[in-house]
C-alpha cells in the first residue's frame, strides 16, 4: 500500500492540509482495494495551526513511514526555513518519495531543502514574487492550480491544493477515481494546469 505523507508545522493553512487529506482519504474509502494511507506528520506531536487550531499529527518527523507521496503545506513559512531539522527532514523524505509535492508556500520549504532547482513550480499569487527572487532558478509560474514538472508538483494557493490532490489521484490511481472524488466532496474540480 502506497503511503501519503502531508507534512505541517506551526502556523500551517489549515486548507493546505486539510484539503489534500480530504482527497486522499475519501478517495481510499471510494476504492474496494485500499490504494494508499494518508498521514500527517510534524516535527511535534502537536501542531498550532492558522487560526489557533491545535493538529495532532500521526507521526513526527523521526517516526513516520517511508513515503512514495510528500505533500508539504504552506502557511507562515518564515520561521520554517530556518529550521534545519524540518528542511532536513523533508529532504530525506523527498529523496525517497516516487511524487514530491507541495501546496501554496510549501514550494519555499522544498526549495530550500534541495528538492526544487529549476523546475516549472507555482506557489500562492501573493508569495510568486518572493519565490522567484529567493530561487532565480526556479522557472515560477503564475495563474495557473498546479504545476507537474516531473515528478515534482506544486500548486497555488490554499484551495489550489485540493485540485492538485484530485490531479495525483488520477495519476496515481484513475480519472474515474479523481471525478468520483470531487463528486463526493460535492467540489468543483478546476483543472488548469501547465505541464
Amino acid at each position: 500500500m502506497r503511503q501519503i505523507g502531508i507534512v505541517i508545522y506551526d502556523e500551517a493553512e489549515v486548507l493546505d492540509f486539510a484539503g489534500p487529506y480530504e482527497v486522499f482519504a475519501t478517495a481510499a474509502r471510494l476504492c474496494e482495494e485500499k490504494p494508499w494511507a494518508v498521514c500527517l506528520i510534524s516535527e511535534r506531536q502537536t501542531v498550532n495551526a492558522r487560526g489557533g487550531l491545535s493538529v495532532n499529527s500521526h507521526f513526527t518527523l523521526g517516526n513516520h513511514p517511508k513515503l512514495d507521496v510528500l505533500l508539504v503545506s504552506g502557511g507562515v513559512h518564515t520561521w520554517a526555513l530556518n529550521n534545519r531539522t524540518l528542511l532536513e527532514a523533508i529532504r530525506r523524505a523527498g529523496e525517497k518519495a516516487s511524487w514530491v509535492t507541495s501546496v501554496c508556500t510549501g514550494a519555499f520549504l522544498l526549495a530550500e531543502a534541495g528538492l526544487l532547482s529549476n523546475e516549472k513550480v507555482t506557489t500562492h499569487w501573493e508569495d510568486l514574487p518572493d519565490l522567484h527572487r529567493r530561487y532565480p532558478a526556479l522557472q515560477v509560474q503564475e495563474n495557473i492550480r498546479w504545476v507537474e514538472d516531473g515528478n515534482r508538483i506544486t500548486s497555488a494557493g490554499i484551495s489550489a491544493g485540493i485540485d492538485m490532490s484530485l490531479h495525483l489521484v488520477e495519476k496515481l490511481h484513475s480519472r474515474e477515481l479523481a471525478e468520483k472524488t470531487a463528486r463526493q466532496m460535492d467540489y468543483e474540480w478546476l483543472q488548469i494546469a501547465s505541464e
